[in-house]
């Protein structure tokens, strides 16, 4: 576990003559959480609010990166939606992050919804897809937490378990509103995953456990890499395609400061690591439009 706040020192980056910088951060979007309802305390009536959680916003850019919400767009809009193709948008960025937040809809993985509860937000669901499918066509990674792992699997043609209560009578509870994110249980890796080779000093850690809904039927060229010790219910995937994409059932950006859960740092720098190399890649190819070479993320001692 790390517990010292302190980074290593990066070399600041090199210049010109000019005095024009040759480097540059990562630029990491993340999808937009979207709030269909406003709270008419919040003033914002008949407004539809997106937002980005602020933890997951600092666990990308502690690691030196850039963090951009990527809003989504209406296409009845009479603006954007017909100025601004999504692959424009992608082009820009070197990554997706995809927050958790709403269920994902069963009608978005073939199914219909078993409860009203559970019909999810087929909104998002369809805006986060066209956005995870055009990174991925843009050979840039792709990281999933929670609900972001689940609409990973489902992009691949994967199911979802809409209610683990009531599907996996065997399951222990994964989701406690009262405790939230101080639910905790731990997870166990499958040997010889590439998230084994993040943790190579455990083969079991303690995770923050927020859902009630979890995968199923495995999505095309998806591998398991954990599962719940207590339950064995899917826990973290990943795509074993040609561009990195992996998906997190828990919350690491939760886990800060918290000793006995997880070091979420393993993650977001093995992420944003590929990111730079598939930058650099384009870069060589000449296929990026920005001429600066993205720096590495930044390090926590110990990491």
């Amino acid at each position: 576990m790390t517990t010292a706040p302190a980074i290593k020192p990066v070399p600041a980056s090199r210049r010109k003559n000019d005095g024009v910088a040759t480097e540059r951060a990562l630029r990491i979007g993340v999808s937009a959480r979207l709030l269909h309802r406003a709270p008419q305390e919040l003033g914002f009536r008949n407004k539809i609010l997106q937002y980005i959680e602020q933890s997951l916003a600092h666990w990308i850019m502690e690691h030196g990166a850039v963090a951009f919400m990527v809003p989504a767009v209406a296409h009845d809009s009479k603006h954007a939606a017909r100025h601004l193709k999504v692959e424009q948008v992608v082009q820009e960025l070197d990554a997706l992050v995809l927050q958790g937040g709403a269920d994902v809809a069963p009608q978005s993985y073939g199914q219909t919804p078993m409860d009203s509860r559970w019909q999810g937000d087929v909104v998002r669901d369809r805006y986060e897809l066209g956005l995870l499918r055009t990174f991925l066509a843009q050979k840039k990674p792709v990281l999933g937490v929670c609900r972001g792992a689940q609409l990973l699997n489902v992009a691949f043609g994967g199911t979802l378990y809409q209610d683990i209560a009531t599907q996996c009578a065997a399951a222990h509870a994964h989701v406690d509103t009262e405790l939230y994110d101080q639910l905790e249980h731990d997870v166990t890796f499958l040997q010889g995953t590439a998230l084994t080779r993040l943790y190579p000093n455990a083969s079991q850690l303690r995770v923050t456990s927020i859902h009630h809904q979890a995968v199923a039927q495995l999505g095309k060229g998806m591998v398991v890499e954990a599962v719940s010790t207590l339950d064995g219910m899917v826990e973290a995937i990943r795509w074993t395609g040609d561009t990195y994409a992996r998906g997190v059932q828990w919350h690491p950006e939760f886990h800060h400061g918290r000793d006995a859960l997880a070091d979420s740092s393993p993650i977001m720098l093995d992420f944003l690591e590929a990111s730079r190399e598939a930058a650099l890649e384009r870069l060589k190819q000449g296929l990026e439009p920005d001429p600066r070479i993205p720096r590495a993320p930044l390090r926590f001692v110990g990491s």
